[in-house]
This record gives structure tokens, sequence and C-alpha cells, in this order.
């Protein structure tokens, strides 16, 4: 199991509906994509690390290890716009407000991952995705969606062991080594996914699969005072990012 999903599996919100989660977690990140860069997004971007550490209950490290990955593409992302290829300063320069564009769009996506981090560490994808059959997806949709979901985690589990194997075997001590175990490693993975997958049709074919996987989901109810809560929380950054005095400081700083 990736450290995500422990995460979601063993967090403080786990038995709470996705529908409340998904309306805090998703309406940060909408509102970090479409209020302006000062303040909204670093109000967002504060609101969402205090959900998180605070009642959420995620561990630090554990955030860190998650947001770090995503936290690259956006540094990567924000980068590009520092410089211009082409113009009157030749063939690579500096762009004209290139500082304050990279620092914006850096705001707007490190706060929208968040957003988005908060709903995946606290909804396992057992609870979300059986019920997404009640919101209108279609049923084998879904369906597929489920059975790789559970595919993929047997089949980092069948690498991890190939990888040990290998190791033991001095799989990994120069590079001749390093590039045959990792073919041995490919093949290996590719023949036993096929392995599963055939076994779980035969599998499902006796126990009589009509088109359906039928999933045990754990009840629960949408909570009106979460809900309430959290259109409050993204009420009140609203508003706070549309104050004249914010916008006239951002100015300044600008």
């Amino acid at each position: 199991m990736l450290p995500i999903d422990a995460a979601a599996h063993s967090s403080r919100w786990r038995r709470r509906h996705p529908v409340d989660k998904a309306v805090l977690g998703l309406g940060l990140t909408v509102l970090a994509i479409s209020l302006p860069p000062w303040p909204g997004a670093a109000l967002v971007l504060a609101a969402a690390l205090a959900v998180l550490l605070g009642p959420a209950g995620v561990p630090a490290r554990r955030l860190w290890r998650a947001y770090r990955v995503p936290l690259g593409f956006c540094a990567t992302g924000a980068v590009t716009l520092l410089v211009q290829v082409g113009g009157p300063g030749g063939w690579v320069s500096w762009a004209d407000g290139g500082p304050v564009r990279a620092g914006e769009l850096m705001l707007r996506t490190s706060a929208a991952s968040l957003g988005v981090l908060l709903f995946a560490f606290t909804t396992p994808m057992s609870d979300l995705l059986p019920r997404l059959v009640k919101a209108g997806v279609p049923a084998p949709v879904v369906d597929v969606a489920l059975v790789t979901y559970r595919m993929s985690f047997l089949l980092l589990d069948s690498v991890r062991r190939i990888r040990e194997a290998q190791a033991a075997r001095l799989g990994h001590t120069d590079r001749r080594a390093e590039w045959r175990s990792l073919a041995g490693l490919g093949a290996t993975a590719f023949v036993r996914a096929f392995d599963r997958a055939t076994r779980l049709q035969a599998g499902l074919a006796g126990r009589g699969y009509d088109g359906t996987l039928r999933v045990l989901v754990p009840e629960a109810r949408v909570s009106v005072r979460f809900v309430a809560a959290a259109l409050g929380l993204l009420a009140a950054l609203a508003a706070l990012t549309l104050v004249p005095s914010w916008t006239d400081i951002g100015k300044a700083m600008t």
C-alpha cells in the first residue's frame, strides 16, 4: 500500500462521507486557482496546511513526502517564467515581470496541490469509487477503476519482492548486473501481471460475475455541520481576499 493510501485509511476523517471532504478539499483547490494569487492563494495555502496538520491529523513528515513531488513540478513551471527566448535582450534574457508572475504561479499551484492532497489524505479510493455509481458514473467504468486500483498494488508488491530477490542474489553489484536485473524485473512483472489478471477473471467467473462488482461500502452520511463549516471557511477566505486593504498591500509589495 502506498503511504498516502495508508494515511487515508488511518485518517481521523476516515468515516466521514466523501462529499464532506470534497467540499472542503476541492473547494480550496477552486479558490486557489480562481482568487488573486495575493492574498488569495497564500490564504488558501495557510488554511489547507492548518487543516491538514490540525483537524485532519496528517503527520508533517508524511505530508512533506507526498507534497514535495507536486511542489517540484510547481517550481519547474515557475522557473520558466523568469526568462524569455529571443527579443532585444538576446537569445535568452530575463523576462519583464518574470519574478512576479513566477511567484504568483507558485502560490496558485502549491495551494491548489494542498487542496487536492487534503482530499487524498482523508479519503481512501475504496470508499470513493463505489459511490461514483450513485453519482451517475457508469458501473463498468467504476468496476475497471476498482480492478485497476487493486491490481496496481499487487503489481507493486510483486516488483518489490522481485527486487529483494535480485538484491539477495547480488543482482545490483555493478552496472552490468543492474541492467540485467532491470530486464529480468520487467519481464517477470509483465508475466505475473497477466497471470494475476487471468486468475482474477477465472475467480470472478466462478463466482457468477454478471458485469457488476458488488463491494461493501462503509455507511456514512453527509454531515450538514461539516459542510456548513467548510463553506463558511471558503467564504471567509474569499471575503478576506477581496478586502481592499489587502489588495493595496499586494500592489505596494510588487
